[in-house]
């Protein structure tokens, strides 16, 4: 399959404040292009159909008495799969697949892909999409591309013109304004066994409050906290971070309360390539929600856009009848639970800047054109060779809408390990985002008091 090019393909970020498009590129906005910038129309075959809107409500998914807080009924629980991708046919399904994925075809001989019907699910609220249109003329990126500006509300650049853009647009995605949530966490060992960390997260997105002004945001883009609550030794352990916008400006305000100490510290660390949150080494901090924070170590490409198969809908991930040891099994999770569709993605290279160090020299994103949520990235280390393949099992949280990850891997293929983020399943409830939150819900203070036992 050709890539799609677009005019950016090609080129490296350079210092060049890029964005705001003219009035009749962002008038495409909800005619050609759905509301975020995704291409509305079908693919030439139909394998792809046109956006439709997406699940828009509970009730446009189907299940109109869905109670808030509980687990999502699958509404495409009824699909039958097209085909299944093994090791055997790989090579006739190859030039849609990642380069990641291709790999763990070739690590893992009983690893596959099940391949169902495409449903562009994805949905944002009208005010979302009304901000995206309005922002699209105004948003810029900072002249070094560590933040942005000129936005609030949306998508900031809903047709990107670099890869740093598409970044930006994952970063601001549409998750709600608030909400909480309990999930485990399971790093797995080559046999195929865990120890389950559990954690209560909430955030506030106060890029979404309604009526906020750019001016308001005072430069922060989300808060977040992150209490481990299980196993014992590790519960009590808080972590706070205050996300910015203009990392140029300012970086990432982050503290963490260590029970052991009692004690509330900032916590420069919470960045980049150091070790993610008792994972057991098998994720980085910029990992979380598939890749965050800073860009400024990284020059960016705009590849283009494909059509892939990529996780998406994983409904099945979360429903309740099913045990994490049903899920979480050797190598891979259960792959007869997973789900993969045919969409469109955009493909972004993020390379390793001379004299910057990380352990990944590079890494490939593969984001949809629906919602800008990242689905799959190819990570690569210090020699150029593929190392961990991570994957964002996707699906519309329709009563918010949003269209957000469920469940989130980083797989590593030089020892047969692999991260589990984000398990629902045996937790009582899915998402609260009915939370009340303000700042002043997110200061170190609340952090030691939080931490108290």
């Amino acid at each position: 399959m050709k890539t799609i090019q677009v005019a950016a393909a090609g080129l490296l970020f350079a210092s060049v404040a890029w964005g705001a498009v003219s009035p009749q590129e962002a008038a495409r906005l909800g005619a050609d292009l759905t509301p975020l910038g995704g291409e509305k129309a079908a693919n030439a075959d139909g394998s792809i159909p046109a956006w439709t809107g997406g699940l828009k409500s509970a009730a446009d998914a189907g299940f109109p008495n869905y109670h808030p807080g509980d687990h999502y009924p699958d509404p495409y629980a009824s699909d039958r799969p097209l085909f299944t991708i093994t090791a055997a046919n790989l090579a006739q399904y190859g030039a849609k697949l990642t380069e990641g994925h291709k790999a763990l075809f070739r690590t893992y001989p009983d690893y596959k892909m099940v391949v169902y019907p495409t449903h562009r699910s994805g949905a944002s609220p009208e005010r979302v999409y009304e901000a995206t249109k309005r922002i699209a003329t105004t948003a810029k990126l900072v002249p070094d591309g560590n933040g942005f500006t000129g936005a609030v509300d949306g998508t900031p650049f809903p047709i990107p013109q670099n890869g740093l853009e598409v970044y930006w647009n994952h970063v601001t995605r549409w998750r709600g304004v608030a909400a909480s949530l309990q999930i485990g966490q399971a790093p797995v060992t080559a046999g195929g066994g865990y120890t389950l960390v559990n954690f209560k997260e909430e955030f506030y997105f106060q890029y979404y409050e309604p009526g906020i002004t750019e001016a308001a945001l005072n430069n922060i883009l989300l808060f977040f906290t992150q209490e481990t609550t299980a196993p014992a030794r590790l519960a009590g352990e808080v972590l706070l971070v205050q996300e910015t916008i203009d990392q140029a400006k300012e970086a990432r305000r982050a503290w963490v309360y260590n029970p052991g100490q009692r004690r509330v510290r900032r916590a420069p660390d919470v960045a980049f390539d150091n070790p993610g949150t008792n994972a057991d080494n098998l994720r980085t901090a910029d990992q979380f929600d598939m890749y965050n924070g800073s860009p400024q170590r990284y020059n960016w490409k705009l590849v283009g856009k494909r059509e892939m198969y990529v996780p998406y809908n994983a409904y099945r991930l979360q429903e309740p009848s099913h045990k994490y040891s049903d899920i979480l099994k050797k190598n891979h999770i259960n792959q007869d639970l997973a789900r993969y569709e045919l969409h469109r993605v955009w493909v972004v290279d993020s390379t390793l800047k001379p004299g910057q160090s990380h352990i990944y020299s590079r890494r490939t994103l593969y984001v949809d054109e629906d919602s800008w949520q990242i689905l799959a990235v190819d990570c690569y280390d210090s020699r150029g060779q593929l190392y961990r393949v991570q994957e964002g099992h996707a699906m519309n949280y329709y009563d918010l809408p949003s269209l957000w990850t469920d469940l989130e891997l980083v797989m590593d293929l030089s020892n047969g390990r692999y991260l589990a983020l984000g398990l629902q399943s045996e937790e009582p409830r899915s998402y609260n985002f009915n939370i009340k939150r303000t700042p002043a819900n997110y200061q170190p203070s609340v952090l030691e008091r939080m931490g108290i036992r």
